[in-house]
């Protein structure tokens, strides 16, 4: 954050100040006591304030059945909570309506505040939040930091502010130009006219939610930050954006309906051009929310089939992602040319199902299986014709592969098969299988067709076994491999642990 410019606004000697009378209303709301007759006799020091009270109190805004002409009258009519928002309120845009514009449009501004803090009391009121007036005032006042900006800064703001399209996008310009935000700026007058949390804190705070840890303050800046996007509804050139904005805020922070939403933004256009008058601010020439929702109907038409594309692209991309995720942990667990689990897959498999065995004492089988003449085949007939060779082998074991148990080439001309829950001879049985189906017929290559056969050893983890280890395993089904190849290859050979000598006579 800006620390230099925030402490530019706060040594600022143009900057309004709390009025006098306003520090004493509040002084005199916080007493244990409260003093109604006191209250009204010093708002009455103010003939303008106590006017525009007494306009309130009987305005259509707080549907009062009754004229009232009594100050005390008003305020016990009003209460206090109403008497404090509105001297407020009342005494601050008086101040501020005052100051010259250097930088950007001060009627588009007040206009806007108007419309949010109205739309702020309305939503409040339908949320039940106790706060409502606090609302208000919190709308009212939340884009101060923007008046004063521009006091501070002068024509230099008034670059930043252009720049933006929508109130929305002119927090991360000013964030980008200034190294604060108006928001920020609001946080900062708030805190200098000491001003209690239910209002410092949605002024400081609508535009970003983060930090707010308190239940009830956390309410009343989502109430806020929807308040000044209900205004974009009534002050954007284009409102299509803000009206979506709007109906998705209320459906995903307040459970709300578009129906629902759209009925309340209807009150905020209707209840507005009262509220505008009471702050002698002329809204000028507005529409209503049907006629607004009207126009924007083909906009809100293209911008709904823009955003389900946008969704579709989105699953697409998820889709596509996933697909490419998939191939990378493919291309990390898969040997590229035969299509077998790799050797890292093939060791980490058969450490888990040996922990497993043991465990569960079931049996655990390894066929280690080896092309016979391998070397030959690439001399003669190129690695082209031996590649082709071990991936017609590489198909084989994969279809020859129950669902429990996998087939792995270990390297080279190499290929394994583990076979977790499958005793010795079941699993000699399925390495005949596939022996013989290698042999069968000779494998086709580009050049014709060569014979081919492998040689396969076989090595069982069994209960009470002296194969302790995962090694162990390999290196007995290694064994067994070596031993089909001296004995002839083309054969089978399952390891077997010598029998024990027996004890000399």
């Amino acid at each position: 954050m800006n620390e230099q410019l925030l402490a530019r606004v706060r040594q600022c000697p143009t900057l309004p100040s709390l009025p006098a009378i306003a520090i004493q209303v509040l002084d005199l709301a916080q007493r244990d006591e409260v003093d109604i007759a006191e209250i009204a006799r010093i708002i009455s020091k103010d003939p303008a304030l106590a006017g525009k009270i007494l306009r309130t109190v009987n305005s259509s805004f707080y549907g009062r059945s009754q004229s009232v002409s009594n100050l005390s009258q008003a305020l016990v009519i009003l209460g206090l909570q109403s008497v404090k928002t509105l001297v407020l309120g009342f005494s601050l845009v008086t101040n501020l309506r005052q100051a010259k514009s250097n930088g950007f449009k001060h009627i588009d501004y007040w206009r806007r505040s108007i419309y949010a803090a109205t739309a702020a009391r309305i939503l409040a009121g339908r949320l039940h939040i106790v706060q409502q007036e606090e609302c208000f005032l919190a709308g009212l006042l939340k884009d101060i930091g923007m008046l004063v900006l521009d006091q501070v800064l002068g024509p230099a703001y008034g670059e930043t502010y252009v720049k933006a399209t929508t109130h929305q996008e002119l927090v991360t310009i000013e964030q980008a130009d200034l190294g604060v935000t108006h928001a920020d700026v609001s946080g900062v007058m708030a805190s200098m006219w000491k001003l209690p949390p239910l209002l410092s804190t949605p002024m400081a705070r609508h535009h970003s939610i983060e930090g707010v840890d308190d239940p009830t303050l956390k309410r009343l800046v989502n109430v806020v930050h929807l308040a000044g996007r209900c205004a974009d509804v009534f002050v954007d050139k284009n409102p299509a954006l803000a009206i979506t904005g709007v109906r998705k805020f209320c459906h995903d922070h307040f459970k709300m309906s578009e129906t629902d939403c759209d009925t309340m933004m209807g009150e905020v256009g209707s209840r507005s051009k009262e509220v505008a008058p009471l702050f002698e601010i002329k809204l000028g020439a507005v529409s209503d929310f049907d006629e607004i929702l009207k126009k924007a109907n083909e906009a809100l038409v293209e911008l709904t089939l823009r955003t389900q594309q946008q969704a579709i692209n989105l699953e697409q991309q998820k889709v596509t992602l996933e697909q490419q995720n998939i191939k990378l942990k493919e291309k990390a667990t898969i040997d590229g040319l035969t299509g077998l689990a790799n050797r890292a897959s093939f060791d980490e498999f058969i450490a888990q199902q040996f922990t497993a065995s043991k465990r569960d004492g079931k049996p655990l089988s390894l066929l280690m299986m080896d092309v016979d003449k391998f070397k030959s085949v690439n001399d003669v007939h190129g690695h082209q014709a031996g590649d082709q060779v071990l991936r017609f082998i590489g198909r084989l074991l994969r279809t020859a592969a129950r669902a429990d148990d996998m087939a792995a080439r270990y390297g080279g001309e190499e290929m394994a098969l583990i076979l977790p829950g499958t005793a010795k001879q079941r699993a000699a049985t399925i390495a005949e299988s596939i022996r013989r189906a290698v042999c069968a017929k000779p494998i086709p290559v580009d050049k014709g067709a060569l014979p081919i056969t492998i040689s396969i050893g076989v090595a069982t983890f069994e209960p009470g076994s002296p194969l302790m280890h995962p090694a162990h395993l390999l290196k007995a089904a290694d064994l067994s491999v070596y031993a089909a190849k001296h004995g002839g290859r083309n054969c089978v050979k399952v390891f077997t642990l010598p029998a024990a000598k027996a004890p000399a006579a």
